[in-house]
């Protein structure tokens, strides 16, 4: 949402001795750190592969090899894969719902949706929670929040012990329509958290006051599945900075994008499913406002899987409802955030041979451990690493600076093996096409939030990061005809970095039906400021003191006799004007972007009121380059690289990037190398480097 609203106006709190902010993404494969010395604006880096047995270690091993400690900080932000993992491996706690009479199998049932209507194979949703967990209690409210039948104690007290004699580990709470009155779930949780005070309780209300009754019970259940572990988690982090002397704020970056306070975070667990992949798309809204770009695709390659997520005049896409495992038999969950969309191919995806020989190309990943074969950590299936590397797109001497050797002769062998021999390829052939096979997945993610949105993909450049990101993005850029590469620094970072520039944030909506033509803006403005209210006095409560605080309003609009929704950001000086005409055009506009079509003359509805409020944190200041001298810099001996069958082996200049300077330009092929990351432009494509060191890259799609 880019119309908002001043609200208040604090001074930044940076009288600690401590000034080193720290930023932590916990990926599949490393564990990537940011630090910003606000000092000195200075930020540093570390990298290191992350431990899954016990994730706090990884981070500690990654900020001793930036150079810094917890000790010398005041904000320690964070991005993690575990509410996501938790809920995909099927690994949460037991849980129990207790639901409205009548509506235990609701959960089950869902939507009738069928995605594949000739698959007589189809599999539907598998819920969480099983149906002998899933309780009723006999209280009912009406549409209007009024109260039809009374919840009753006595049944509390019944489900209660059925509950113990279970051994229930989290209680998911979703009475209907709780979203215009949660009285009810006011009791029962207060009732279940006295009788049972070591177990995760959640209610709907507290994370969705919208309507769909289905949707807020996946919601719900969701939260309190994840949540045993997530809490679980955020303790094992705070008492790791507790024995390194951390006297600061701890955050955690939500799938906004936002960031909330590790209180909040154990208990709305859900909130941060997106948490590391949110952050490198904030990453990219600040580098996009900071050379002038209005729109641009986030491309986000890691170890496990690629992420692509859009800036669209100058803001992040958001949706409100994201189905949670693919949309076949995903479960949805009803809370904001950015829209991103993944695939299981990364830089540790497996390469296999599936039945008939077909070349399979994850979504299998070696992860850290055992790792791709050329780490040498007992890893023996080919990997999209191993295939870069034997095809020089990697240094097996420079790999993370030289901290990392990779094994040359142990992928090629592991390759032969299992692809080329029984294939009847040479060891290039069986290369090149693992990572044709892997660029074209990974073109899929960039359709799903451009096309299938009413986007056009040649009409953005890419932004393009994480370790993987700039060895592939140019062959991703030509599948989908995209004319321009932008590779940030230190792109193996990014996700971490974009934690530094994150806000503050808070996002809420309430259900209310309003025929447009009838609005009365006293009322919306009411039901705002209540939640701008809310808002404001959450993020005082946080840990870290901010800057302006600022709001964003949106309805979520129909066409009167649709089912669904759009929503439609709006300006505040509409809602100050009272202009339902503005509103009406804005709304057909979003709605022939997304859909196609749109109608001046039927009439719109009010679905949902959202607002969003911003506490905005002070943000790290780039260095510009210093300008291009009469001499390329930074040019090392050139190396064989495979390119395509056609073209067989290249001589292709490598530069190594901390040496190359504002206005340098670079034709490929070439490779640029630094310490976690390696950006291949490909023969016809044109590199310069920016004033801020961003890598500009002019895809040749004709070659």
């Amino acid at each position: 949402m880019s119309a908002s609203t001043r609200l208040d106006t604090w001074s930044f709190d940076l009288s600690s001795a401590a000034t080193a902010r720290i930023a932590a993404d916990v990926g599949g494969t490393f564990t990537d750190i940011a630090i910003f010395e606000e000092s000195t604006g200075g930020i540093r880096l570390g990298k290191c592969l992350t431990t899954p047995a016990h994730l706090i270690e990884g981070i500690h091993q990654g900020v001793m090899k930036s150079g810094s400690s917890f000790e010398q900080a005041n904000l320690f932000l964070h991005g993690t894969t575990v509410a996501i993992n938790t809920l995909l491996e099927r690994t949460g706690a037991k849980t129990a719902l207790v639901t409205t009479k009548g509506f235990r199998d609701m959960y089950e049932i869902g939507r009738i949706n069928r995605p594949e209507a000739y698959n007589l194979f189809f599999r539907k949703h598998r819920p969480l929670i099983d149906r002998a967990l899933r309780y009723e209690v006999d209280e009912r409210l009406l549409v209007s929040g009024e109260v039809f039948k009374p919840l009753l104690e006595s049944e509390m007290v019944a489900l209660a012990d059925r509950m113990e004699a279970e051994g229930v580990e989290a209680i998911a709470i979703m009475f209907m329509h709780s979203y215009r009155n949660p009285a009810h779930e006011v009791a029962a949780k207060a009732y279940f958290s006295q009788r049972f005070p070591k177990l995760f309780v959640s209610a709907s209300h507290e994370l969705s006051q919208e309507y769909r009754e289905y949707e807020r019970t996946s919601t719900i259940a969701a939260n309190a599945y994840i949540g045993p572990r997530v809490s679980s988690y955020l303790t094992e982090i705070v008492d790791h900075l507790e024995q390194k002397k951390f006297a600061g704020g701890f955050l955690i970056v939500q799938s906004t994008g936002g960031l909330y306070d590790a209180d909040a975070a154990g208990r709305e667990c859900i909130r941060m499913l997106e948490s590391g992949p949110a952050a490198g798309v904030i990453g990219t809204r600040d580098l996009c406002r900071r050379i002038g770009l209005q729109d641009a695709i986030a491309f986000d390659m890691g170890g496990t899987t690629a992420k692509s997520g859009v800036i669209l005049r100058g803001d992040v896409m958001m949706t409100t409802t994201s189905m949670i495992g693919g949309y076949n038999e995903g479960l949805p969950v009803q809370i904001p955030m950015i829209d991103i969309q993944e695939v299981g191919t990364g830089g540790g995806s497996i390469a296999r041979l599936a039945a008939g020989k077909s070349l399979r190309v994850g979504p299998q990943s070696a992860g850290s451990v055992p790792g791709p074969v050329c780490y040498g950590l007992g890893g023996n299936e080919p990997t999209v690493t191993d295939a870069n590397l034997i095809l020089g797109r990697l240094s097996a001497t420079r790999f993370l600076g030289g901290d990392m050797h990779l094994d040359l002769a142990r992928a090629q062998a592991a390759l032969r093996t299992h692809i080329a021999e029984p294939l009847g390829m040479s060891l290039e052939e069986a290369a090149e096409g693992i990572i044709r096979i892997a660029a074209s997945t990974m073109s899929s993610v960039v359709k799903r939030v451009t096309t299938e949105r009413g986007l056009d993909a040649r009409d953005f450049p890419m932004v393009a990061f994480g370790g993987a990101g700039p060895l592939h993005a140019v062959l991703v850029a030509r599948e989908l005809q995209m004319p321009k590469v932008i590779i940030p620094n230190a792109p193996g970072h990014f996700s971490a970095y974009g934690m530094l520039v994150a806000d503050l944030r808070r996002d809420y909506v309430k259900t209310r039906f309003l025929p447009l033509e009838q609005l009365d803006f006293d009322v919306v403005n009411h039901l705002c400021s209540e939640m701008e209210q809310q808002g404001q006095a959450e993020i005082r409560q946080a840990a870290v003191r901010v800057g302006d605080i600022y709001v964003e309003r949106a309805l979520d609009m129909r066409y009167v006799g649709q089912e669904h929704a759009v929503t439609v950001e709006i300006p505040t000086l509409v809602f100050e004007q009272g202009n339902k005409a503005d509103i009406k055009r804005l709304f057909d506009a979003v709605h022939l972007q997304r859909y196609g079509y749109s109608s001046d003359a039927e009439k719109a509805e009010i679905v949902s009121i959202r607002t969003s409020v911003v506490g905005q944190m002070p943000k790290p200041v780039l260095a510009k380059l210093a300008a291009r001298s009469t001499q390329l810099q930074g040019k090392a001996p050139s190396r064989p690289i495979y390119f395509t069958a056609e073209t067989g082996w290249q001589e292709a200049a490598v530069y190594q990037r901390d040496q190359l300077q504002a206005g340098n330009r670079l034709e490929g092929p070439c490779l640029i190398e630094e310490y976690a990351s390696t950006t291949v432009a490909m023969p016809g494509d044109r590199v310069e480097v920016d004033e801020f060191g961003n890598l500009i890259i002019e895809v040749n799609n004709h070659g």
